[in-house]
């Protein structure tokens, strides 16, 4: 049967105006006959190989289903020449006639050369579209002009005039986000998820209309410049950005040197002190526990579940009248976005664990460093294991799902619901593969790393200095901290102890 392919990215409808309904009836006249197969990626990027629709022709080419692929041209298929040289040799090995509608494809040296030049030029036009983009846009930015609207809460886009104007009303929340966070008289001095929970209490909707607030969401307001009437532009290298999003991976943007960066003078919301006072307050605060409680845990911020790779931490429970602790995976603040799988573990049981355990260490470093040398091979080898487990079952999902879509009719199948899974599963797996290699990177710059030995004298100098037959909770706290890197939760009776 006779089958037609298309593909239209986003950034080709928006400079050439290309659309997947006229490729689709050019092919359609191609092949002579409504009776085909078709085949649609929309949105996606030809420099990626794998695509929803692609992979589904890919598959059916497998299959048998398919005598003759008719595309608009050989750059909508790729724009990458060994892309296009994959799939032409996928399909004349199962005798499929490739033929193109703008510059016919001929099994001939000609016809190969042209192929090769075809795709040679049509990643050069990309680069010069991508380069010519970007020299206008920083010649703008040069001139002092606002090149796209930030979305900042207490501004708006002059799209006239290029420039960001206060909007009043928004303003006064970013003033109070503030003002909370640097009144010593407030109850949310210095306490930014608190500042998160209060907002979305009060019904306070942020920029984008939602109705929770995320701690991260108020802590990037109290450290951008703009609302000192510093609006950075040129910020962010995103290079490779767009493909990666594609492909299910993460946004690539790195951050840019400070001289090369540019700033654009806007109207401030709050004064430069204390926006600066701010600063000064996230960076005491910045990942150590606030100590308005009236327990302090042990092991505070080192303990991750084992199975979901959360951080697991401090939590109050009743039980028969009194009170008792434990380390428990589950997010309660606003916005999170993985709550966590519910695990938990008593306090007692794993401070005792874990304090027994760096008691022996310090009471006989030759154990440690021995203990050391089983780490290498013990439970960082379990992690990659658990990963490696993770990253499988993700492929064999995303697998299934592609497999449902070349089975189904489009009437049967939420297609988009669909490509949104594969890609969560692609990000998933990615994610996986970010931290086996991480792992694995760690494991071969142990061996023969002086960290453990330095990270056990700094552990007991620090015991040296006080009352070792009294310690009190800081001091075996610090000792801990000294000696530990994390504690991980496999289940109530596997616990790895990482260390330094």
């Amino acid at each position: 049967m006779k089958a037609i392919y298309v593909r239209v990215s986003t950034e080709e409808q928006a400079i050439k105006g290309s659309s997947i309904d006229s490729q689709i009836e050019a092919c359609v006249k191609k092949a002579g006959t409504t009776n085909v197969l078709k085949y649609a990626d929309e949105g996606f990027s030809g420099e990626l190989l794998e695509r929803p629709a692609l992979n589904r022709l890919r598959e059916d080419a497998r299959k048998g289903l398919i005598t003759e692929l008719i595309c608009y041209d050989p750059d909508r298929l790729s724009r990458k020449l060994m892309n296009q040289l994959i799939i032409d040799d996928e399909l004349r090995k199962k005798g499929i006639v490739l033929t193109f509608v703008n510059g016919d494809y001929a099994d001939s040296p000609e016809g190969q050369l042209f192929f090769s030049m075809r795709g040679a030029i049509s990643e050069f036009e990309k680069a010069k579209i991508k380069e010519r983009t970007s020299t206008g846009r920083l010649q703008k930015i040069k001139k002092g002009i606002i090149i796209k609207d930030p979305s900042l809460l207490g501004y708006r886009m002059n799209k006239e005039k290029r420039t960001l104007e206060i909007i009043e009303e928004e303003a006064k929340v970013v003033r109070m986000i503030f003002d909370l966070f640097t009144d010593h008289s407030s109850h949310f001095f210095n306490r930014v998820n608190g500042i998160a929970l209060h907002l979305t209490k009060l019904g306070i909707p942020t920029k984008r209309g939602a109705k929770v607030w995320h701690r991260q969401v108020v802590r990037q307001i109290l450290m951008n410049p703009s609302y000192k009437g510093k609006y950075e532009q040129y910020k962010y290298d995103t290079e490779g950005s767009y493909v990666s999003k594609q492909a299910g991976g993460p946004a690539i943007m790195k951050l840019r040197p400070e001289e090369e960066r540019y700033v654009t003078e806007i109207p401030w919301v709050v004064s430069d002190e204390q926006w600066e006072y701010a600063q000064e307050l996230l960076g005491k605060s910045r990942r150590k526990q606030l100590q308005y409680g009236t327990h302090q845990y042990l092991l505070s911020g080192l303990v991750r579940c084992g199975n979901c790779g959360n951080t697991m931490t401090g939590k109050k429970r009743k039980s028969h009248g009194g009170d008792f602790y434990v380390y428990e995976c589950r997010k309660n603040y606003a916005g999170a976005k993985n709550r966590g799988c519910g695990k938990s573990m008593s306090e007692n049981k794993l401070n005792r664990i874990v304090w027994d355990e760096i008691y022996k260490f310090i009471t006989n470093p030759e154990k440690y460093r021995v203990y050391k040398e089983e780490e290498k091979a013990t439970h960082k080898a379990d992690e990659l294991e658990l990963i490696q487990k993770e990253i499988e079952k993700a492929k064999k999902g995303r697998q299934r799902l592609i497999t449902l879509i070349s089975l189904s009719e489009e009437d049967d199948l939420d297609i988009e619901e669909v490509k949104t899974q594969i890609v969560e599963l692609q990000r998933k797996q990615n994610h996986l593969m970010i931290q086996h290699d991480a792992i694995e990177k760690e494991i071969k710059e142990a061996e023969g790393s002086a960290a453990g030995e330095n990270a056990m004298k700094r552990a007991l100098d620090y015991l040296s200095s006080v009352n070792a037959d009294n310690l009190k909770l800081e001091d075996k706290k610090a000792i801990i901290n000294f000696i530990v890197e994390e504690v991980l939760i496999v289940d109530s009776e596997t616990i790895h102890i990482r260390t330094h």
